[in-house]
């Protein structure tokens, strides 16, 4: 039997049990078809009897595989009714309680109800007429066919004519007369619905049209528009935007006078209005400008929804108007801005005059055009400086003016002029003079070509296939077959997902046209083959106990966006242009080119050419998680898969191979996608050996872009945020766009030159890792054993007499058999992404792009494979270039493999190298035979890191020369105690100093060495703490007194409805994100999302978490600049630099010159006012505003200010003996 469109045949699947149930006219043209044979009689009745019976099973077959209430219908024993869903409502972050798309619906068992009596019905019929036909037959044997034919003249229902009584003309005609009358009723009342119908979808057209034409609010405009729109020819209404232009914004009616201006608009009122703006201008990306058009008329011509309205939404549309050269649509916006009681900008002139030039409009409209923006106070020069236009729209806005203005000439393209940060910690940085040796990579120019075309490949694709690690299962016939169900499974999902995308479309495309919340231009972005290749991307990847609907949501609308962002430029000419760009751009890094006085990375970048394009603006949280909450309910609805893959050809019944269900996690419920056990069960028959990721989460294969704004730097097109924060937080970017360029450059500088390093893979490490993850894991060792080794819940059932204590302590044991399970499945995920990353850049030189939190504090962008890890992740790390050892490099290898063991942390460093010159055997013995061997190495504190530094001296005490030997490994610096390191520099105590390592001394100090036993028995340990902690008050004293001030400045600052803010010692902006949630409702669908939204300024600050964030937070990024600073200095020395934190590494042979670095910038960083610099700061910023009429708020802020100028008093500890000191880093 043919397949019906759109419904794909999966293994398994019966036929017509995949065709989509009829509606509207279609439906009661089957219903009359397959009902109403007609006077075909006999045979033919009977075919068409059965086909209708086959329609009806398809449509149960459907209602029973492809609802959204399949899933527990298909499980549900044969006559076993199904449980109703539990119903609730529980707010919060993890959404409302809804109806599980496994639980059936009312109206589902109404519809499965009312199909199975037309089932009855039709089978009923069948039995008749095939009795009917055995009659016929019987009567045509005796010879009676004369009479049959006879009865089978056409004649209108009800006027055939009878035979005598008992003939065959009755017996074979009542049954063909009584479904002649049927059908011509059935026909009857078709051509009434269709005409109905028709009036219908006549209605919905109208109903539906997209609005051109605005409905003014102001009377006299109104007027006016109605005046020129019925009189004025439509090539006359330049005039009219003239007359627009010279118009003074129109007073407002009182209902819109009290809405809330812009700036004090509510959280919710702000949320809707970033949706609305975003919603505009995606209608423009996606070339659906009419449906912005009508979205705004519609919403301007509600008093309620007007007040939503911004200028740059106004901006939006006319600028899409402007480029089809469509003037009289613009001139309608203009009218609606002018109702609305705002002014007009320069986005808004540059799109006025951008449509006279496509319409070569006359000199004299262009000029008075030109003199009104004139009288606003806007520059001419601004329409090419200060709006963000497109090349070829800035040439018909020249083109437009020089109408007017022959003459004029617009500035030069915009190069900012050379500004220079005027931090005293950079000065030296950024200082002309003086002697500088930045490093170059070991690679030469044609080789960085190479891996960056190789790169731009990988980013252009947007995913990276990798060979997983997993131990390969012997391709088995099962295996085999399990592949290849798979393969096609895909297939047909990809159709189904196609066609399930489509009907999203239209569904959304019509709630587009109402004005209802809709996500349409955003399904427009990427195709529909893209999005149901990101979806099965996502279902293939969904771990065995699921994810939450919110999480799984957000990342599917942040794919779609960077996938879309990525295509815009590769679309526009912005990839040639980098490519160009970024191959000059290697003859500074490359190690057979030289340049001329090399300046810093970004300095050199600037100078190549103009800057980037601007930068795709981020769409909405919600807008994200709406989108891909639609998307995933695409996903759950449309992928099925047999009940039963042992015996596919004998099953018929479809299952979702997602199913939603509700959890509790962390004492929370939440709504979660979860695959089907006989799903998770195929892939692991399968074994498929690879795994995809997202190009952003993989390691670079050349050099990442220099960083040169808070939007560009680190990939070469995948977005990446200067600045990591929780999606929809926006008051961080705010204040990065704010800063002046050039105090931003040090923190740029800093984090280009930590993703210059270029790293490689330590093989030898990683085939034993590799062998141990293979094999059943160790977890002693960090790596993690496999699913099967996992504990088993108790295997049978309690006896009926078993005590209640008896079952609460069986479910107990199954509870934590299924906790200790997904743990073991997390760490054993984690572990597999890590290990096939390793396994695929092996051999490879790679490089990590970093950015930062709001603190200032480094990260690497790739998350799986990264220094940032733990003791086996980094042990998998060294340094891509080597350096000679030199005369102190061993003993650097030997002190810092000493480090690792943990064994002599309070010995001096001499004491520490004598120690591995005794287990120098135990060294050796561990390179050498690291599993069969004495494995000393598995005793130290950090196993996997220990044993490549074996290995890495075994290789250098067997070199002729060790002073000769290139080595590549990373020898790491330690703070001791970093926070409190600052805070004893803040306040020059010299007690606090001594205890962590800023005065010199010939050990090595611990804070809490002299406060409490290093050994304690539970029952005394809450004791010990706090004698501990009561110790380290009175030890660092000023530490604690600049906790209080910095406490309760953050306490008042809160109280005064201001989240705390402060600016780095390099210049970074900091503000705190603790805010008051803002609760966000995406409602509809199998589940409505109900999450925070607690990062903008809008919001009333979390004074609690406010105030106990503040000095931590403010550390953080003390330590973040020294590291940077750090960074910096050594960078100019020529080092090899990288930090985890307050964890410095470098080459063994430069160890020293970074820990000079290290201490002179600790020196240099506190040598500066920073409490002062703070407190003048906070009284700018929070204490210098106007007087409040309330007198309360008056005596707050006064105590404020009073409090921010209370800076604590500082001690007398010498920082200059810092530079002395050994054990400070170490």
């Amino acid at each position: 039997m043919p397949r019906a469109s759109g419904a794909p045949l999966l293994p398994g699947n019966c036929g017509s049990g995949a065709l989509l149930p009829p509606r509207g006219p279609f439906a009661a043209s089957v219903a009359c078809e397959t009902t109403t044979p007609g006077r075909r009689g006999g045979a033919g009745a009977v075919r068409a009897a059965r086909a209708a019976l086959r329609a009806v099973c398809g449509m149960l077959a459907l209602r029973w595989g492809h609802s959204a209430s399949g899933f527990r219908r298909a499980l549900w024993p044969a006559g076993r009714p199904g449980p109703l869903a539990e119903e609730g409502a529980l707010s919060g972050v993890w959404g409302r309680r809804r109806r599980s798309s496994a639980s059936p619906c009312e109206q589902d068992h109404q519809r499965d109800w009312g199909h199975a009596e037309l089932l009855e019905v039709l089978e009923a019929r069948v039995r008749q007429l095939q009795a009917e036909c055995v009659s016929e037959a019987t009567v045509k044997r005796v010879g009676v066919a004369q009479g049959l034919r006879a009865s089978a003249r056409l004649q209108p229902p009800g006027k055939a004519q009878a035979g005598p009584e008992g003939t065959a003309e009755e017996l074979g005609g009542r049954w063909a007369q009584k479904l002649d009358q049927e059908k011509f009723a059935m026909q009857k009342r078709k051509q009434q619905l269709e005409l109905k119908l028709q009036v219908r979808a006549q209605q919905l057209a109208c109903e539906y049209k997209l609005r051109v034409a605005p409905r003014l609010l102001d009377t006299q405009l109104a007027g006016r528009l109605q005046h020129w729109e019925q009189e004025v020819p439509e090539g006359l209404w330049e005039e009219q935007l003239v007359w627009l232009l010279q118009e003074a914004p129109r007073k407002l009616s009182p209902e819109v006078e009290q809405a809330p201006k812009a700036g004090s608009a509510s959280v919710q009122q702000e949320i809707r209005q970033q949706r609305l703006l975003a919603f505009l201008e995606c209608c423009l990306l996606t070339d659906h400008l009419p449906l912005a058009h009508h979205v705004l008329v519609t919403y301007h011509g509600r008093s309620r929804q007007q007040q939503r309205l911004t200028l740059a939404m106004y901006n939006t549309v006319m600028l899409g108007w402007a480029r089809k050269g469509s003037f009289k649509e613009l001139v309608y916006v203009f009218f609606m801005v002018k109702d609305a009681g705002l002014t007009p900008d320069l986005l808004s002139y540059a799109a006025a005059l951008q449509c006279m030039g496509r319409l070569d409009q006359d000199t004299s409209t262009i000029q008075r055009c030109l003199d009104q923006m004139a009288r606003d106070g806007l520059k001419l020069q601004g329409l090419f400086t200060s709006v963000p236009l497109r090349q070829e729209e800035q040439a018909v806005v020249l083109k437009a003016v020089r109408k007017a203005q022959p003459t004029f000439s617009p500035p030069p393209p915009p190069r900012p002029p050379p500004q220079v940060n005027t931090s005293p910690l950079l000065r030296e940085i950024y200082a002309k003079s003086g002697p500088v040796s930045y490093p170059k990579l070991h690679l030469p120019l044609q080789s960085l070509q190479k891996l960056f075309r190789e790169q731009l490949r990988m980013e252009l694709a947007t995913t990276v296939t990798v060979e997983s690690v997993e131990k390969a299962r012997v391709p088995t016939e099962e295996v085999l077959q399990a592949r290849d169900t798979l393969k096609q499974l895909r297939a047909e999902w990809a159709e189904a997902l196609c066609l399930g995308l489509q009907e999203l479309k239209a569904s959304e495309a019509q709630a587009a046209r109402s004005c209802r919340s809709t996500i349409f231009p955003y399904l427009c972005v990427l195709s529909e083959r893209e999005l149901a290749e990101l979806l099965l991307q996502t279902l293939q990847v969904l771990p065995p106990q699921g994810e939450s609907l919110l999480s799984l949501a957000q990342q599917l609308g942040l794919r779609v966006f960077n996938r879309h962002t990525v295509q815009r430029k590769q679309l526009s000419s912005q990839v040639r242009a980098l490519q160009r760009r970024y191959y000059r751009y290697l003859h500074l890094l490359a190690s057979d080119t030289q340049v001329a006085a090399p300046p810093l990375p970004r300095q050199y970048w600037e100078a190549l050419g103009a800057p980037a394009a601007p930068h795709e603006q981020p769409w909405p949280l919600p807008v994200l998680v709406q989108l891909g909450k639609k998307l995933a309910e695409v996903l759950v609805e449309v992928v099925r898969m047999p009940g039963s893959l042992v015996t596919p050809q004998g099953s018929c019944t479809l299952i979702p191979v997602l199913y939603h269900v509700y959890s509790f996690r962390s004492f929370r419920q939440i709504g979660i996608l979860k695959p089907h056990p006989a799903f998770t069960e195929l892939l692991a028959v399968a074994a498929e050996h690879t795994l995809t990721f997202e190009a952003a989460e993989v390691p670079m294969l050349c050099p990442p872009l220099p960083w040169m704004s808070p939007h560009t730097g680190a990939f070469l097109l995948s977005p990446t945020k200067l600045m990591r924060s929780l999606e929809g937080t926006m008051q961080h970017q705010r204040l990065l766009d704010s800063c002046p360029p050039a105090e931003l450059h040090g923190a740029l500088d800093a984090l280009t030159q930590l993703g210059n390093c270029a790293w490689r893979v330590n093989g030898r490490v990683l085939d034993l890792v590799l062998e141990l993850f293979t094999a059943k894991g160790c977890p002693r060792l960090g790596v993690p054993a496999p699913p099967s080794e996992a504990p088993r819940p108790p295997d049978g059932r309690l006896p009926p007499s078993a005590s209640s204590a008896q079952k609460a302590e069986v479910r107990r044991e199954v509870a934590r058999c299924l906790k200790v399970a997904r743990e073991m499945h997390s760490l054993r995920s984690d572990a597999l992404y890590r290990l096939s990353l390793a396994q695929h850049l092996r051999d490879r030189v790679f490089w990590l792009p970093h950015n930062m939190d709001f603190r200032g504090r480094t990260y690497p962008c790739p998350p799986h494979f990264n220094h940032l890890g733990s003791d086996l992740a980094r042990a998998l790390l060294e340094f891509a270039q080597g350096r000679p050892l030199g005369p102190h490099g061993l003993d650097w290898l030997k002190i810092h493999l000493v480090n690792l063991t943990g064994l002599k942390k309070h010995e001096p460093l001499r004491a520490r190298l004598l120690f591995a010159d005794e287990v120098m055997d135990d060294i050796l013995d561990s390179a050498d035979r690291p599993m069969t061997g004495r494995k000393w190495w598995m005793e130290a504190d950090e196993p996997w890191q220990a044993l490549a530094c074996c290995m890495e001296i075994a290789r250098a005490v067997r070199t002729a020369d060790p002073t000769a030997y290139v080595s590549h490994f990373p020898v790491h610096q330690d703070g001791s105690c970093n926070g409190l390191q600052h805070y004893a520099a803040l306040g020059r105590d010299s007690v606090g100093a001594a205890s962590v390592n800023l005065l010199p001394s010939d050990l090595p100090q611990d804070v809490y060495s002299g406060v409490a036993a290093q050994e304690f028995v539970w029952e005394a340990s809450h004791y010990l703490v706090r004698q501990v902690f009561n110790s380290l008050q009175e030890m660092f004293s000023g530490t604690r007194a600049i906790q209080h001030w910095l406490t309760e400045s953050a306490r008042l600052i809160s109280h005064a409805g201001s989240a705390v803010e402060w600016v780095t010692p390099l210049g970074i902006p900091v503000i705190q994100p603790y805010h008051q949630d803002s609760k966000v409702l995406i409602s509809g669908g199998i589940q409505s999302l109900t999450f925070s939204q607690s990062g903008d300024t809008t919001q009333k600050p979390n004074t609690l978490k406010q105030k106990n964030g503040f000095p931590p937070n403010f550390i953080h990024s003390l330590d973040s600049s020294h590291m940077m600073l750090t960074a910096l200095h050594c960078y100019r020395k020529g080092l090899t630099f990288v930090s985890v934190h307050d964890c410095f590494w470098t080459h063994a042979a430069d160890v020293e010159v970074m820990n000079q670095v290290c201490r002179e910038q600790f020196v240099q960083l506190h040598s500066q006012p920073i409490l002062h610099n703070l407190s003048r700061f906070l009284v700018k910023r929070f204490c210098s505003g106007a007087r409040s009429p309330k007198h309360s708020k008056n005596v707050w802020l006064g105590k404020l200010q009073d409090t921010l100028k209370s800076v604590p008093k500082t001690g007398a500890f010498d920082l200059e003996q810092v530079k002395h000191s050994t054990y400070f880093f170490s």
